[in-house]
């Protein structure tokens, strides 16, 4: 049940995109800048909101939290499916992605109180793969949808959703902090909220307005200052939305920096191969989304296999494997795609290795949540989860800069070295803290 809700939440961040032709033609008028807010302000509101939702859940009951995202999550489908216009669509996703920021971390944090310590890489693995299989499902599961009515897309979230509410209602036990309810202070709450969603609007708006359009400038300027007042209340405040002991666990910071720079090429390995395809070899989305299917069943295989690869090698070296496996994957690209279709010899090999690169490491970085004390493994869930979806937003906001910028298939070569550099980027975080830990020790 735990991982349906998180399947649903998370395939609804990406099956969209191959909906917005169907959508423009049901709202005439709609101009394409319009659009992109049915995808953007998902991911706006999902990553503003994930650490708030993840601290309440694990105030007021994990339990409590997550089925009251998913019935947000369900109620904003079904406004979603029967929009009238494009401005209800916007404002139904955006409550979709309350729902759904208040289902990610509840689901993985009620996880943990459930298997002994040793299984948490295990079923964290499990979950891992599920979010991995929901990403690169959303492409061939929205083309078959759209090809009947771009609706069903979220029609098809009712009776999953009404299912998870009973089952979890029955089957899942309350957790929650037994020392009180009470919120974090109300300045800690605007500054994340602020920070996070400014950050995240001016790097999704920012190859359409321009890099230095002076709109941009100030939401990255605002966006500092919520991260300025957002660490100040987090090292001095009473009661912060993120404490600071959690970043006492030098597991758990390696873990959100490494997840932020890896998510930040992932994003551009997983858009940018379903673009390549439609764009240069001219698949259709259907097409290249069964494309894509390689990398998510090699990534669950791993992700399955999570729990015995960290007990022989411990959790660093998988994540540093599979990390670096993200550098070998942008290298093959580099070198073998090019303009004609060569699907099998150039495209598939880097997508098998993305998907062992997906199952090594993003199984021990959520894993690092379990590091923390058990009544904030929740919140710690929600940073980690927040940290992927910055990353996620700044490897699309760059894919799409590069790709306007250049022609066709130069503009992805220089995607794929920047996703090598992201690759280096995180394996090169694993090791210095790893290192600082040893020292320290």
């Amino acid at each position: 049940m735990l991982g349906a809700v998180a399947f649903m939440a998370q395939l609804d961040f990406f099956i969209v995109n191959v909906a917005l032709e169907g959508i423009g033609k049901s709202f005439p008028g709609s101009s394409e800048a319009s659009l992109s807010w049915v995808l953007d302000a998902y991911a706006i509101v999902f990553a503003a909101v994930l650490v708030l939702a993840g601290r309440v859940a694990d105030l007021w009951g994990r339990k409590k939290i997550l089925l009251i995202g998913v019935a947000v999550f369900t109620l904003a489908s079904a406004l979603a499916a029967f929009s009238p216009d494009l401005a209800v669509l916007v404002g139904a996703r955006a409550l979709q992605a309350v729902g759904g920021a208040m289902i990610v971390p509840t689901s993985l944090g009620l996880l943990y109180p459930n298997f002994p310590k040793s299984q948490h890489t295990l079923v964290v693995g499990i979950w891992a793969g599920v979010a991995a299989v929901a990403a690169s499902a959303g492409p061939p599961v929205g083309g078959v949808l759209v090809t009947v009515d771009w609706r069903l897309i979220f029609l098809i979230n009712l009776p999953i959703g009404i299912a998870a509410i009973i089952a979890g209602w029955r089957l899942v036990p309350e957790v929650k902090d037994p020392e009180g309810k009470r919120l974090p202070d109300p300045l800690s709450i605007v500054s994340i909220l602020a920070a996070v969603a400014l950050l995240v609007l001016a790097t999704v708006q920012g190859p359409e307005w321009g890099w230095g359009d002076a709109r941009v400038i100030a939401l990255f300027v605002v966006a500092a200052v919520g991260t300025a007042i957002t660490v100040q209340r987090t090292l001095h405040g009473t009661t912060p939305v993120i404490e600071k002991q959690l970043f006492q666990s030098r597991e758990f910071t390696r873990a959100t920096i490494t997840l932020l720079l890896y998510f930040a090429g992932f994003a551009i390995f997983l858009l940018g191969s379903a673009l390549f395809m439609q764009q240069v070899w001219q698949f259709s989305p259907l097409q290249a989304g069964i494309g894509l299917a390689p990398a998510p069943i090699t990534s669950v295989t791993f992700a399955v296999l999570a729990g015995p690869i960290q007990r022989r090698f411990g959790r660093t070296a998988p994540a540093l494997v599979g990390t670096l496996a993200m550098v070998v994957a942008a290298v093959l690209w580099i070198a073998l795609v090019r303009g004609d279709s060569n699907y099998w010899g150039a495209m598939f090999p880097s997508l098998v290795i993305m998907g062992i690169s997906g199952g090594l490491s993003q199984a021990p970085m959520f894993a690092a949540a379990s590091s923390l004390p058990a009544n904030r493994a929740t919140t710690g869930s929600a940073v980690l989860n927040m940290s992927r979806q910055v990353g996620t937003a700044i490897g699309v906001a760059v894919l799409v800069a590069v790709t306007t910028a250049a022609p066709a298939v130069s503009g992805f070569d220089i995607a794929w070295w920047i996703q090598l550099s992201a690759g280096l980027g995180a394996a090169t975080t694993l090791i210095a803290l790893k290192g600082a830990r040893k020292k320290e020790t």
